[in-house]
């Protein structure tokens, strides 16, 4: 199969499965999804979603966090993973997005990644979550599905070489939703442990399933 027919097939069936996608994280404003995608690092988004509805209500927003010290976000955060560096960069972020951005975040990659704790993948969510953005996030998830799926090769072996070889094959208007398909069939169906290829309607064109397959047969 030609890489642009298996993109083709992998993207028609995940938007069928997922038409109306979109992040599982809770929030509120910009502010609160930067805050959020933050902790979400090497995190589940359901252990996310339970500790920020307190936080928020502390913290609303920039200028709230920004007056807090480390120590007291971290009451509020302490059971998400790396808790004491994710509530220093949680009110180093808040105060550099008050005196350099007036509490707003920034809308542009470049800017997002000058805040504290945010990263290239951390910036791609923002940029496509709160503002449309052609964008590709690539976490645990879309990394090990893109690699499973025959998406992308061997070669590519970083999370950033992932995504810019998804990003030549995935239309722009579809990328905001592609990140989303993929991170949650990695979440729910090609799990890292013990993937459900029985439930895949994408096992047909998986290589990886047809490997194994071959071999059990």
């Amino acid at each position: 199969m030609k890489k642009a027919e298996r993109y083709k097939a992998v993207l028609s069936y995940l938007g069928q499965q997922m038409p109306d996608v979109d992040t599982e994280l809770q929030f509120a404003d910009t502010f609160q999804l930067l805050v959020a995608v933050i902790l979400s690092a090497q995190c589940t988004d359901k252990r996310v979603n339970m500790v920020t509805p307190p936080l928020f209500q502390r913290f609303p927003d920039a200028a709230a966090m920004a007056q807090a010290e480390a120590d007291e976000v971290y009451e509020y955060i302490k059971s998400v993973s790396y808790p004491n560096a994710k509530a220093r960069h949680l009110t180093d972020m808040a105060r550099k997005l008050m005196s350099d951005f007036a509490g707003r975040v920034p809308d542009d990659r470049e800017r997002l990644q000058s805040l504290p704790g945010v990263g290239r993948k951390t910036a791609n969510v923002v940029l496509a979550v709160a503002f449309g953005r052609s964008t590709l996030a690539v976490d645990t998830h879309v990394y090990r599905v893109s690699h499973r799926l025959g998406l992308v090769s061997t070669a590519d072996n970083t999370p950033y070489k992932v995504e810019m070889t998804l990003a030549k094959y995935i239309p722009d208007q579809l990328k905001p939703k592609a990140h989303h398909w993929l991170l949650l069939h990695g979440r729910y169906v090609c799990t890292a442990q013990r993937p459900k290829c029985r439930q895949c309607g994408l096992r047909e064109v998986c290589p990886t399933y047809l490997k194994s397959f071959s071999k059990n047969s």
